[in-house]
């Protein structure tokens, strides 16, 4: 297969948060591969510094800033060097989530909110921070990630499902509030994404795997490239007139 590149892309600052691994990283490849100038962040040092390494010479770099994104202050501060470095964000793909399953009956509260502010709060935070330099350019797309988990009610999810939610009635509502700017405000909602941390956690019985996959629509199965290529659309100027939606990336599981 062959697939679409975005010319308008080149040379544009892209943020992604959540970058190092899984679907954020196939973000920070497919950016790059697009001549993006790209700045990402993840708790997960050791994984994000080797994925800034692992381009080839030729290619735009990305630019690694390790920060816990649940820290609001550290959130803001990282932002402010990757603006300092790379000039202001024309994209900011909000990826960095927690699908940590929960029993409902036993969820204390320091375990709602610590997933709450893993899988929504910097979303809020990261918008808030990259908008202003957005309205300079006088252009931006924010692509944030949802779920189908909201609209399936998977069990064990409920903690998890609820801020995916509260992501799609965001999205629709900082549309409005920059549009006038020229921000476009989107949400991608993955169905099932076998990442390697999904495969070590969650599937590692192949049969759990065909049981998810003989609900979808189409046999094969949705790799992070998938959601990658959703996201290099809505970034380009291709997308320029598609604001306030969430799109589902599953394979035609409802």
């Amino acid at each position: 297969m062959s697939y679409t590149t975005y010319p308008s892309l080149a040379g544009r600052t892209v943020i992604v948060t959540g970058g190092a691994s899984g679907i954020g990283a196939a973000f920070v490849r497919a950016f790059v591969a697009n001549r993006a100038r790209v700045g990402f962040l993840d708790i997960q040092a050791d994984a994000g510094k080797a994925l800034a390494a692992g381009f080839a010479a030729d290619a735009p770099r990305p630019t690694f800033v390790a920060c816990d994104l649940t820290d609001t202050t550290a959130l803001r501060a990282a932002l402010a060097e990757l603006r300092a470095a790379l000039g202001p964000a024309a994209v900011l793909v909000n990826s960095a989530a927690n699908d940590q399953r929960l029993e409902f009956e036993t969820v204390e509260p320091a375990e709602f909110d610590r997933m709450i502010a893993v899988n929504f709060r910097h979303v809020f935070f990261a918008a808030q921070a990259i908008a202003p330099q957005m309205r300079e350019l006088g252009y931006g797309s924010i692509i944030n990630m949802s779920s189908v988990s909201w609209m399936r009610g998977i069990p064990q999810l409920e903690a998890y499902a609820s801020a995916k939610a509260a992501i799609v009635g965001f999205t629709n509502t900082l549309a409005r509030a920059l549009g006038g700017s020229r921000i476009r405000v989107n949400a991608i909602a993955p169905g099932m994404v076998l990442t390697e941390r999904q495969r070590r956690l969650w599937f590692q019985d192949e049969s759990r795997i065909e049981a998810a996959r003989a609900n979808q629509f189409l046999p094969d199965l949705i790799t992070p490239d998938d959601i990658a290529n959703l996201a290099l659309f809505l970034g380009a100027d291709d997308s320029r007139m598609i604001t306030k939606q969430c799109i589902s990336v599953n394979a035609g599981v409802v």
